[in-house]
């Protein structure tokens, strides 16, 4: 099966670029020596490449997965960042935009902290936590302090106002959730694979990179 079978994706002139190229999602097989083998495509939606996949007019459906990219004239696929990467690297600078102002001034781009303040920020996101907005957001979130003389990024969660300003619930239930929250981050950390330790008698954590 070439490279113009459409199985349920869009007609070959709904995704045309210059010059005849062709953009969207595709299925793929990975070819041991060359360039993956376009078996389906192109598809609007990945969810529709998946779904092609199944399809038993699919060559290899069992080996297929959906690729992103650009069809070349000559068949080859050049693969290309999706509408979903664009809108997660947009969300992900929305969260980095969140930290306190200063602390970009603090570090180069080239410190290893800048780096790990990024990897920390996104494996938080991708969990669903997201960051607390320093500019006077009273909803909470996680904190993130990159911390030069320890070599790492100290991780602590803040709570609603309601519960950590106000204690609208009591000192106790304040205290008792906020230990949870600040150990769901460190497990979801480390599940991640980063080296993470107790900071502060636990009421955080330094978050470093896997040695």
């Amino acid at each position: 099966m070439n490279g113009e079978n459409s199985v349920g994706g869009l007609s070959s002139s709904e995704l045309l670029v210059d010059g005849g190229f062709r953009q969207g999602w595709w299925l793929v097989v990975d070819e041991e020596d060359g360039p993956a083998r376009i078996v389906a495509g192109p598809f609007e939606e990945r969810a529709e490449a998946g779904w092609a996949a199944g399809d038993p007019g699919v060559s290899s459906a069992v080996a297929a997965r959906p690729v992103y990219g650009i069809r070349r004239p000559d068949g080859v696929l050049n693969r290309r960042p999706s509408p979903q990467d664009w809108a997660w690297l947009a969300h992900l600078a929305e969260q980095l935009e969140r930290l306190p102002e200063d602390w970009a001034n603090e570090l180069s781009e080239e410190d290893p902290l800048t780096t790990l303040v990024v990897e920390v920020t996104a494996a938080l996101s991708e969990a669903g936590l997201l960051l607390h907005d320093t500019a006077g957001s009273a909803v909470g979130g996680a904190c993130l302090t990159p911390e030069p003389a320890l070599g790492g990024v100290v991780v602590t969660w803040r709570q609603h106002d309601r519960m950590s300003v106000d204690q609208v619930h009591g000192a106790t239930a304040d205290a008792q959730v906020q230990e949870v929250l600040n150990r769901t981050l460190a497990d979801v950390l480390r599940l991640r694979g980063f080296t993470v330790d107790a900071f502060g008698g636990a009421s955080g954590h330094v978050v470093r990179l896997a040695c």
